[in-house]
């Protein structure tokens, strides 16, 4: 295991400082793999028997205490098992193409088709499988769950992964499914989109703009199957970055699209830079300050899945972080006026970088 609370026994068996959460995943047998920030793309896989295809959990030094996240590796024209549980994940295919099949309570059966740059959530305990539609490649997704918070909770298999319980109430409009969804407009970088299913995040058209976190960026906060856990895509412009910022740990953070870095630093300190493209996660300790800098030529979008929805907070922090309003100066962010003059120079000097790179990459290709 790469982090936390190890399972200890003083004297004659007595058991204290028990994870549950850890103890049950390892007796899975998958493989672990943690950090600062992980490539997703190069993460070793293992067979999970449970799921029925190759998997591995992710750890990420500041996940928290809620949420993990874990890959689905599918083999070509492979399907995982039967599926059903109550926690709740989101998923987004970071690579290839399939469907997944769906059994509701009343025994009507569903699906619909995801490729790379989906994103999809379903109604809790619902049975479902996943398939690659592919002869030839693999398909690659990611969950992030709040398995850690339910098997923490019960520190049981049989409660988690065979509760014949129905949750009617958690199955919405039936266009959700289908890729369609409702925006529910309420303030800069606190507008909704609410839908099961996106089928497509890379391009996904429907974010609003937050200038008040960046200057022209963009944002969107999801509503997934009514459900606790939270997601929101931002995007950067070309030639700008996001305001440095400070909350709680826990957000599961995907490069979408862009090339560009991430400092994180404490006050006083040396930042830690995290270089991301495509399929980096990374996520920022609590307390830590972080800021996201794109020096590509196209806009760069990142996805963030975490513990606490817009619509079922769950956490005192979360309503805390809700009420802000970014159009105000706060003490959680800091404006450009106020960044040290160093974090414009070096981003000055990365977009230079970028740009001479690409040229020369252009005139040496035949």
């Amino acid at each position: 295991m790469c982090d936390r609370v190890r399972s200890l026994s003083v004297g004659d068996g007595v058991r204290w400082m028990i994870d549950g959460y850890e103890e049950w995943l390892a007796r899975e047998g998958v493989p672990v793999v943690g950090g600062l920030a992980v490539d997703l793309m190069n993460v070793k896989t293992e067979p999970w028997p449970r799921l029925g295809a190759k998997a591995a959990f992710v750890h990420l030094d500041a996940r928290g205490d809620y949420c993990a996240l874990h890959l689905v590796d599918i083999p070509p024209r492979g399907s995982t098992e039967r599926q059903r549980h109550v926690y709740e994940e989101v998923f987004y295919v970071l690579d290839g193409s399939g469907s997944v099949s769906i059994e509701l309570p009343g025994g009507e059966r569903r699906a619909f088709e995801w490729a790379r740059g989906s994103l999809f959530s379903l109604p809790v305990n619902v049975a479902y499988r996943l398939h690659n539609a592919s002869g030839d490649r693999r398909a690659l997704l990611a969950s992030v769950s709040d398995l850690p918070l339910v098997m923490k909770l019960f520190r049981s298999e049989r409660f988690v992964f065979d509760n014949p319980a129905d949750f009617p109430e958690r199955l919405q409009d039936e266009k959700y499914l289908k890729g369609e969804g409702t925006f529910i407009p309420t303030r800069e970088h606190r507008h909704m989109w609410e839908t099961n299913f996106v089928p497509d995040l890379l391009t996904f058209d429907q974010l609003r703009v937050s200038n008040a976190r960046g200057a022209g960026s963009t944002n969107i906060m999801f509503v997934l199957a009514d459900g606790t856990l939270h997601a929101h895509c931002s995007q950067i412009p070309v030639g700008n970055y996001k305001k440095a910022h400070i909350h709680d740990e826990g957000y599961h953070i995907f490069q979408l699209s862009g090339a560009g870095y991430s400092l994180y630093w404490n006050k006083g300190e040396e930042p830690r830079r995290i270089d991301w493209t495509y399929g980096i996660l990374h996520s920022p300790p609590r307390g830590v300050w972080h800021q996201h800098f794109n020096v590509s030529e196209t806009p760069a979008r990142y996805l963030a899945v975490a513990m606490g929805s817009m619509r079922y907070p769950f956490l005192k922090d979360k309503i805390q972080t809700i009420q802000r309003d970014y159009t105000k100066k706060s003490d959680i962010q800091i404006e450009y006026e106020d960044e040290d003059p160093e974090i414009r120079r070096l981003f000055e000097a990365e977009c230079e970088k970028y740009r001479t790179t690409k040229q020369k990459q252009l005139t040496t290709t035949p």
